[in-house]
């Protein structure tokens, strides 16, 4: 806590403040960043191999292998998801889950599970996109945002 809104606070609620940082556990700040870097790299050499896998077997290319890949990503995600696998690695990994479509399709998928009870239509449905709406919402925003920069340099580039 910084020591300007330390000093609005009564003598008691410092005491109290110092006392519940003294026991605070320390995170394992370091340690967590490894799970991670080793869960989401794990999911990311998956998918590379899943990848290699359809432009080897099955004459894809480099550019049309991401659709089935992807695909095969997800559904795993969402089963993974389903027999709650998925949230325990969550639990032990921490962000190294939340790689963009593994991580995605959890959030959609866990929404849906969570809000099965409430029917189809307004528990499943009203609810799936809650959480991952927003996600969503930034990344079609953000590939307006990066389409009006390449066209800018694009028109800039041919004067």
């Amino acid at each position: 806590m910084s020591n300007k809104k330390k000093k609005k606070l009564t003598k008691i609620q410092q005491d109290y403040q110092d006392f519940a940082n003294q026991r605070e556990p320390k995170r394992p700040v370091v340690k967590n960043c490894l799970k991670a870097f080793l869960v989401g790299g794990t999911i990311c050499t998956i998918g590379q191999g899943l990848q290699w896998f359809f432009i080897k077997y099955f004459d894809f290319t480099e550019t049309t292998a991401g659709n089935p890949t992807v695909a095969v990503l997800i559904i795993t995600s969402v089963l993974l998801t389903g027999l709650g696998v998925y949230d325990h690695m969550g639990q032990w990994a921490g962000a190294g889950t939340a790689i963009p479509v593994t991580g995605f399709a959890n959030t959609v998928a866990s929404a849906a599970i969570e809000h099965k009870s409430e029917g189809y239509v307004l528990g499943v449905g009203g609810n799936m996109f809650k959480l991952s709406g927003s996600v969503i919402a930034y990344g079609v925003f953000s590939a307006f945002i990066v389409s009006i920069i390449k066209i800018i340099i694009q028109w800039l580039g041919g004067m």
